[in-house]
């Protein structure tokens, strides 16, 4: 922990998890007892968890984008290929 001070000149927004993670490595026999305090104080530093979640929605949002954009553009490709579409412009009236 760098000062303890946030950028408003109060307590930076880690500071609980940090007292929690300094309470329990005091108190603690072995260090391996306090892996759960510490990966909270090191989420709230970095978060490494958050941004890994979100860039795995992000890449299945866009991979089930690009396959619904495939599939439009098959039904585009099949259309043109069938026939000339005609819009009604061209036509004779009777």
């Amino acid at each position: 922990m760098a000062s303890g001070f946030g950028y408003t000149g109060g307590r930076s927004r880690c500071f609980p998890y940090w007292q929690d993670f300094q309470k329990c490595y005091a108190s603690a026999d072995t260090p391996s007892q306090c892996t759960l305090p510490k990966e909270d104080y090191l989420e709230c530093l970095h978060h490494t968890k958050e941004v890994s979640r979100a860039l795995t929605i992000k890449s299945q949002y866009l991979t089930k984008t690009a396959h619904e954009l495939e599939a439009k553009r098959k039904e585009a490709e099949v259309a043109v290929e069938s026939g000339i579409m005609g819009l009604g412009l061209l036509t004779k009236e009777a």
